[in-house]
């Protein structure tokens, strides 16, 4: 099949047998495969932005460690779920720093106190509490200082750190989920 084009300044060259520039028939299906491949980098793209902002989310780690970056630690927001909670007259007795055993502390500042998170770092480092990181928390309006755990066997721990900083309200809650246990400080923590 041949395809007529309109008529243009070449068609009028006549310095030899031929008339008109030569252009080939155009192949079917060009456009499908630029969209095609405009398809799949925007695939790729993709996939890597989300794969990028779950990392940096710290939602997704390639390592197995249950150690927290601090900048994981520092952008955890400081509202756990409600359902989650549990009261501290239901917990069992406090546990000393003997008992820590291989789980992870952190402790967040929830004010706009500078310094704060360190100076409780420093109270529960020589009570024998082993912090893993300090760092803010994701809000800095946090009234109550609450010692927030992960697993129901660590509430022990949870009420033991509680009464080294002098506080008593522990819950458990899965809103940090890159330590066993989380202490966000608030306004009522005067060290």
């Amino acid at each position: 099949m041949t395809t007529r084009y309109p008529r243009d300044r070449f068609d009028d060259v006549a310095d030899g047998p031929r008339v008109g520039a030569h252009r080939g028939a155009q192949r079917r299906g060009r456009g499908w495969i630029a969209f095609a491949w405009a398809a799949l980098a925007t695939g790729v793209l993709v996939g890597l932005g989300v794969l990028v902002l779950a990392l940096l989310n710290g939602s997704y780690s390639f390592t197995g460690s249950t150690e927290p970056s601090a900048s994981s630690s520092a952008s955890a927001s400081a509202t756990p779920s409600a359902s989650a909670s549990s009261p501290a007259s239901q917990a069992p007795a406090a546990a000393t720093p003997a008992d820590q055993g291989s789980t992870t502390l952190v402790v967040l500042n929830g004010t706009t106190t500078t310094g704060l998170a360190a100076k409780a770092s420093a109270a529960l480092t020589s009570a024998g509490w082993k912090v893993t990181s300090t760092g803010d928390a994701g809000t800095t309006g946090t009234t109550a200082t609450i010692v927030y755990y992960q697993q129901t066997s660590q509430a022990a721990v949870a009420q033991g750190i509680a009464k080294s900083l002098g506080v008593t309200a522990v819950q458990q809650s899965a809103a940090f989920p890159n330590a066993d246990i989380s202490v966000v400080l608030g306004a009522d923590y005067a060290g």
